[in-house]
């Protein structure tokens, strides 16, 4: 989360692959992800291969268009407005929301030393990884063990929304389940069943893959199996927009319910890469923090020292209700979905343009579809994962976006979640999404935590290692994902 407080001008910009100050001094230089070891930059453009492209190349310039003075006016009709009436997840803090909210309002770090596999040798041996995790109740015994723990976790997350909502078995039973629909996205999928079917190919042959490798790898499968389980028959498929994935959900789902295709969405992400080839895979990318020797102040976003995402795992689904159904059915109403919207940087796989403009427009975009002005925006949940250059881009659109309002610079706030819980990939926008509908219901925002030396650019509150008590009139949460992918959902106090 963060707050601006005052309207500045950026004392750095990055260029050509290079974080300079105003006056033109190269203070550090990227390969893709992480700083290169030298400042010396490939000159034949040629040789040039991988991530060290990523230095040289430059956004191209591209005009906005359509721009508006100022925001429509809000959804009226009960039909089309959509609101929350559940909210379920899987985390390092555990599996139940409230709990999760204080630990987070706290400043706990749920970044441990990984023990799922023998990390030894790794040169990234922490992570957000989840234990003692239980499926018992949500999933029987027999499919629990043969269930990749991405599903797993879908499926433990969805039924707990849906419990939340009051839609358990009973009144499910009751209701036109054509009009109830699952949208849970993912950004890797079942990985560990694709490497054991990987590994059992290689090592034994093809005769000794498990017939659910192909079933329990694609990236489907959470939506497929969560709707088998509840009888749902609406609308069903799964998204896969990397770290954007759940916001992805959230805005298509509720898109369903707006058009009058589904009275109920049951959406969100999962995600479980905590395995030897997820970690290693994005040391590959140079993408993860090193700090082996206290990984509990690894992740920390806007702080000078950052070097890394944690990457970490979990699932956060929300029970999405058009108004109409909601208040005939009596459920208990928790928060307003009020708009969202998805953009695409078009510039790099892993680098966010330097002009901050898929990120700024994401917004802009958003609060057109709420029907929201930028005034009225005081709590940015922000995304916020504590790599070199994504955290300032975010940081900048978003005092571009806000650059003219009082609210935000005075009373707003932004803090992120994954400084302590670690990067949930594909559940990251799922879980940012229930801090924000918590923050809302509760009027604490959550710290943003090991912040001790903050980037000279962030000068809005980012709620630095302490809660803050605020009431939040309208929330906006950032999810931003590899391959240029942006999505930001728009949420407010529900009422009449």
């Amino acid at each position: 989360m963060v707050a601006i407080t005052a309207p500045c001008s950026s004392n750095l910009v990055i260029i050509n692959g290079e974080l300079r100050s105003n006056s033109g001094v190269s203070s550090v230089q990227y390969n893709g992800l992480r700083p290169l070891e030298t400042k010396q930059m490939v000159s034949d453009k040629s040789k040039q291969t991988g991530f060290l492209c990523s230095s040289t190349r430059r956004a191209r310039p591209v005009r906005a268009i359509n721009s508006t003075t100022s925001a429509p006016k809000r959804e009226k009709d009960p039909k089309k407005r959509v609101v929350i009436t559940g909210m379920g997840l899987v985390s390092v803090f555990g599996n139940d929301v409230t709990t999760f909210y204080d630990r987070l309002l706290a400043g706990e770090s749920g970044i441990s030393l990984i023990d799922r596999f023998d990390a030894s040798t790794f040169s990234v041996r922490f992570a957000g990884q989840i234990r003692d995790f239980s499926s018992e109740g949500y999933i029987d015994g027999k499919n629990d063990r043969r269930l990749d723990d991405c599903w797993r976790y879908c499926i433990v997350a969805g039924k707990k929304a849906l419990e939340d909502a009051s839609l358990g078995p009973g009144v499910l039973d009751t209701m036109d389940k054509s009009k109830i629909g699952v949208l849970v996205g993912t950004g890797m999928g079942g990985l560990s069943a694709f490497s054991s079917g990987v590994e059992s190919l290689t090592l034994k042959g093809f005769k000794k893959i498990s017939p659910f490798f192909i079933p329990y790898s694609i990236t489907n499968m959470g939506s497929a199996l969560l709707a088998i389980d509840t009888g749902v028959m609406g609308p069903n498929y799964s998204i896969s927009t990397a770290c954007a994935t759940a916001n992805y959900c959230f805005y298509a789902a509720a898109n369903h319910i707006r058009r009058g295709e589904a009275d109920i969405m049951v959406t969100g992400g999962t995600e479980a890469a905590v395995i030897a080839t997820g970690v290693g895979g994005f040391i590959a990318c140079r993408a993860l923090s090193q700090r082996n020797d206290e990984p509990q102040r690894a992740s920390r976003p806007w702080d000078k020292d950052r070097d890394g995402f944690v990457i970490g795992e979990g699932a956060g689904v929300l029970i999405m209700e058009s108004l109409e159904h909601a208040m005939k059915r009596g459920a208990n109403i928790i928060a307003e979905y009020l708009g969202g919207a998805v953009t695409c940087d078009a510039h790099h796989m892993t680098d966010p343009r330097k002009d901050g403009l898929g990120v700024s427009s994401c917004i802009s975009k958003s609060l057109e579809d709420a029907g929201v002005s930028p005034e009225e925006v005081n709590y940015v949940n922000a995304h916020a994962t504590s790599t070199l250059a994504g955290d300032l881009a975010e940081v900048n659109a978003i005092k571009k976006v806000f650059k003219d309002t009082s609210e935000l610079k005075m009373n707003g706030t932004k803090a992120g979640i994954l400084s302590m819980i670690g990067h949930g990939l594909g559940a990251a926008g799922g879980l940012e999404a229930i801090a924000t509908i918590q923050a809302i219901n509760t009027g604490w925002l959550h710290p943003t935590i090991n912040q001790d030396n903050l980037e000279s650019q962030v000068t809005i509150d980012t709620v630095p290692n302490v809660k803050k008590k605020h009431e939040v009139h309208v929330g906006i949460s950032n999810s931003f994902g590899f391959g240029g992918h942006n999505s930001v959902v728009v949420f407010a106090p529900f009422s009449h």
